[in-house]
């Protein structure tokens, strides 16, 4: 028990002190999601630069966002897990996060995240919620959406013929 209020003091200063909250400029894609079944609201941005190598990195996100203390933690917690990570690992951070939300508060899952998640090792206990997974992935869904769109306005596919597909 003493874990689980851990967890909920990590969660409840994330949404009393939110990491990274403001919308800022510049973006390459904005994307807005809701969660219909509580109403919590998130308008995420995507900044991507391209490494040394070419490869696309996650250099700022921000958002802005109203909500129930679960997404709106879930959120900030996700600001430091990406922010500064290639596009990919990101990405699979929050395939990770995913697992987390899948585990039905098998603690043995967050044991194998903790180091990986950090933060958001605490939204653990949530996953035992069926009505409240939502509201933690509500975030990690933006991301997933506002990187797809910001890739493809840098990378758009073309057609054989040079025109965009």
């Amino acid at each position: 028990m003493q874990l689980e209020s851990m967890y909920q003091e990590i969660i409840l200063d994330h949404y009393r002190n939110p990491h990274g909250r403001g919308l800022r400029e510049p973006f390459e894609a904005e994307v807005h999601h809701v969660n219909p079944t509580c109403g919590d609201e998130v308008t995420l941005r995507v900044h991507i630069e391209n490494d040394t190598a070419g490869d696309p990195i996650l250099s700022d996100v921000s958002y802005e966002g109203m909500g129930c203390s679960i997404s709106q933690a879930s959120v900030s917690a996700m600001y430091d897990l990406v922010v500064g990570k290639p596009v990919p690992e990101a990405l699979e951070t929050g395939e990770h996060f995913m697992t987390l939300m899948q585990s039905k508060g098998d603690a043995s899952v967050a044991e194998k995240l903790e180091d990986e998640l950090e933060d958001a090792v605490a939204f653990a206990g949530v996953s035992k919620y069926p009505a409240r997974i939502k509201c933690a992935l509500m975030s990690w869904m933006a991301l997933k959406d506002a990187s797809a769109r910001a890739l493809s306005a840098a990378h758009p596919t073309t057609t054989p013929g040079g025109a965009e597909a």
